[in-house]
């Protein structure tokens, strides 16, 4: 595996860059972008979905940025963040040509993953984004969260209110979709997708579970003994439910990913990731390059 920080030029603002080290030739690559959650970071992002163990396995790009520091709370929500963000898919597609990605994915944890969502109702990103990975940033569809979820008050912390959380608003553009969440975020899972109904798949199956031996690498420090099971304790073992929407129009792949007893912020564990990428590589893809390929026409 190669890692860079990257410079983006335009903004003044780093980001990590994760690659095959051994890349050679035209070989085709999948270009992952993975968006941490408010108050968080690239680092830990990088740690909590750690794809970029398995870029040279599974033949990724993975970029992973950090919000801008001017919002306290680190959240994309700014012109700049998208500016940046475009940016990064700019640079990435420069390093390793429009040719070679073979597909293109959002990741988000929470408030990233609702970025991703709104992103894809952007032309840039819609255009060119073949699916998205909601990291317990919400679900195209009906997911409702337990009560009182939210980030516990600390010791001298101002008591805070609940965030209201809602389903995104599904996308125009055409994607695949999978949803992981900790099972103690949610009162519980719909046994139907929206999304896949939308693509005409049928009923959900359940694939074997994953099981995980060794623990994720990060959890929520600052709340370290403090932690709600919704918001998420120490990291740990464990097994993880699959559940796939099969037969989807245009082979696009929705599914539905609960780790049990987990909450919000324990992150992924080495066998989950590794699912999680399959399912990635082995989406349908092209936008970027028929994108490109539009461009270079005119």
């Amino acid at each position: 595996m190669a890692k860079e920080d990257r410079f983006d030029q335009v903004t003044g603002r780093k980001f990590y860059l994760d690659y095959p080290d051994d890349l050679n030739g035209s070989e085709p690559v999948t270009f992952l972008l993975s968006l941490h959650g408010a108050g968080s970071f690239g680092a830990w992002q990088r740690l909590y979905f750690p794809a970029c163990d398995y870029v040279n396995s599974h033949r990724l790009v993975v970029a992973t940025p950090t919000a801008a520091t001017a919002d306290p709370m680190r959240r994309w929500m700014s012109a700049a963040d998208d500016e940046h963000l475009r940016n990064v898919v700019e640079l990435v597609t420069g390093r390793f040509g429009a040719d070679r990605i073979g597909a293109f994915w959002l990741a988000g944890h929470s408030q990233g993953g609702i970025t991703a969502n709104r992103l894809v109702f952007q032309d840039y990103f819609a255009a060119r984004v073949d699916g998205y990975l909601s990291l317990s940033g919400g679900r195209l569809g009906p997911a409702e969260h337990a009560r009182g979820f939210g980030p516990p008050t600390l010791p001298g912390e101002p008591a805070r209110r609940r965030p209201r959380l809602v389903p995104p608003e599904p996308p125009p553009a055409d994607l695949s979709f999978i949803f992981a969440v900790g099972e103690h975020e949610i009162v519980n899972l719909p046994p139907t997708s929206p999304w896949a109904e939308r693509y005409g798949a049928g009923p959900r199956v359940r694939l074997p579970d994953v099981i995980d031996t060794e623990p994720g690498q990060v959890y929520d420090k600052l709340r370290e003994g403090r932690s709600s099971p919704a918001w998420g304790l120490l990291p740990r073992p464990g097994i993880t439910v699959i559940y796939a929407y099969p037969g989807a129009r245009q082979d696009r792949v929705i599914a539905d990913v609960v780790r049990l007893d987990k909450g919000h912020t324990e992150g992924l564990e080495p066998n989950v990731t590794r699912t999680l990428v399959e399912m990635i590589a082995g989406a349908p893809g092209g936008k970027l390059r028929s994108v490109s390929a539009q461009v270079a026409g005119h």
